[in-house]
């Protein structure tokens, strides 16, 4: 392997410029949601594609039905290295209020919030602006350097992540051939703290599900009918209660098939980051988890698949009251899944169970919110260990591996209609208020992740 070291000398060389260059990105008002700045997420699909030219890469605007996309290519110089798609997006999420924040957010800056430590503020600077710049950023330095890059690379920028990817699926599907790489590289994600690195093996899957319970035709006096008459509300909280077991378990039948145990490795490792159920919880007000008993809050919110009512109405909810038995009674229930757990399997196996709840008399209504399997990178994988000790080269605690209990449809995506996995490192942390006024990304984060990439690059490659 080649001496990276002027690569990483040249990333900090260019800092100055690198922030200057994650400005001008910061200042297009890139908001996908909002029809108002069409125009300006074309201005930054247009900027990506005249900073990726000006790399060296064969890169172009993709209009779409929405947004555009970017795609680039740059061949690698290593015959035996791999191709990788590294994917981000530059869209970014309205910033009302705006009253919140205590600088434009369009204008970013540099400041110190506390002796020692600068954060880069405005909107889109932690999500995903700054991180995709890292990415970009870590190249520069590299062509710079040596004139060429380790390994082949494809970008993929889209403009619609913030607002439900609409235009990705029938992209993918069409581009497919284009896009088809080794593996991917996503950088939009988080750190575990301000020191220790993270990659995220694991992404739960989803399924949503509307439940209605009609009983009466109409709304019935509760006086006149109550004690006789079929209370939907009644059959509903008897579904939604049997969910669970006494010990946390969910009852479903056949719910836990593909569910594997984490490894007792991992959750030994896990258990090193001193994250407790008291201080997870109690950042929300709460301290007692709720779960599956004997099970850490890590491996519950990261590892275990879950049941959860989102939403019930029914009945009179509004001021004083009203004695009514409800006609009707409805709810949103959502499935976290992991493992190999098959989202179609476990949608039937809620309604098979709800129908088996509901008096001949009454019916049951479904109507399905989606539904996406988990994804899992295998923890013995060889790029989630390589890009591992390339992180652990790079910060000051050594890296670890993670799960998400949330999802990111385009890692499905990735693994379904590419037939590739996805590396997840990221250089966010939990307090940079994305989505959120004053949103911020610490400026060692930026600095390092750029320097991160270049190492996880040439490991990569070799």
């Amino acid at each position: 392997m080649a001496d990276i070291t002027p690569v990483l000398e040249r990333a900090d060389a260019n800092l100055p410029k690198s922030l200057d260059r994650l400005f001008d990105l910061v200042r297009i008002k890139s908001i996908s949601t909002d029809p108002a700045f069409k125009a300006e997420c074309h201005t930054a699909a247009e900027w990506l594609v005249a900073e990726l030219n000006a790399l060296g890469f064969t890169a172009s605007v993709r209009e779409t039905p929405g947004h555009p996309m970017v795609v680039a290519h740059h061949v690698g110089a290593r015959a035996n290295a791999p191709h990788v798609l590294f994917y981000g997006h530059y869209d970014v999420q309205p910033v009302d209020p705006l009253n919140l924040w205590d600088a434009p957010p369009f204008e970013p800056a540099i400041r110190e919030i506390e002796p020692g430590r600068k954060v880069i503020t405005g909107r889109g600077t932690s999500d995903d602006k700054g991180q995709l710049m890292t990415f970009l950023e870590a190249v520069r330095a590299y062509k710079e350097v040596n004139d060429a890059l380790p390994c082949r690379i494809t970008i993929l920028f889209e403009g619609e992540e913030e607002s439900g990817s609409p235009s990705l699926k029938p992209f993918l599907e069409a581009n497919a051939a284009e896009l088809k790489a080794d593996y991917a590289l996503v950088c939009d994600t988080s750190m575990w703290d301000s020191e220790t690195p993270a990659i995220s093996a694991g992404l739960r899957g989803l399924v949503g599900e509307e439940i209605v319970i009609k009983a009466a035709d109409r709304d019935l006096h509760s006086g006149y009918f109550g004690g006789a008459a079929a209370n939907p509300i009644h059959i509903l909280t008897d579904i939604l209660a049997g969910l669970h077991d006494e010990t946390g378990r969910i009852t479903l039948e056949n719910f836990y098939d593909g569910v594997e145990e984490t490894p007792a490795q991992i959750k030994a490792a896990w258990d090193t980051l001193g994250q407790t159920a008291e201080k997870f919880l109690g950042q929300v007000g709460l301290s007692i988890p709720s779960g599956e008993k004997g099970r850490s809050v890590l491996e519950l919110t990261w590892a275990r698949p879950t049941a959860e009512v989102n939403g019930i109405t029914g009945g009179y909810t509004g001021d004083g009251f009203k004695t009514v038995i409800a006609a009707q009674a409805s709810a949103k229930v959502s499935f976290r899944l992991v493992g190999k757990q098959d989202p179609a399997k476990i949608r039937e196996a809620f309604r098979a169970y709800a129908r088996s709840k509901v008096p001949a008399d009454c019916s049951v209504e479904f109507h399905p919110h989606g539904g996406s399997p988990a994804i899992h990178l295998p923890y013995d994988s060889s790029l989630l260990n390589t890009a591992k000790m390339a992180l652990s080269d790079e910060w000051p605690k050594p890296a670890v591996v993670i799960g998400m209990g949330g999802s990111i449809p385009i890692v499905g995506d990735f693994q379904r209609m590419l037939g590739i996995e996805s590396l997840l490192v990221g250089f966010g942390l939990s307090d940079d208020r994305i989505h959120s006024p004053n949103e911020k990304y610490e400026l060692a984060s930026f600095h390092k992740g750029i320097r991160s990439w270049i190492r996880i690059l040439d490991a990569l490659a070799a």
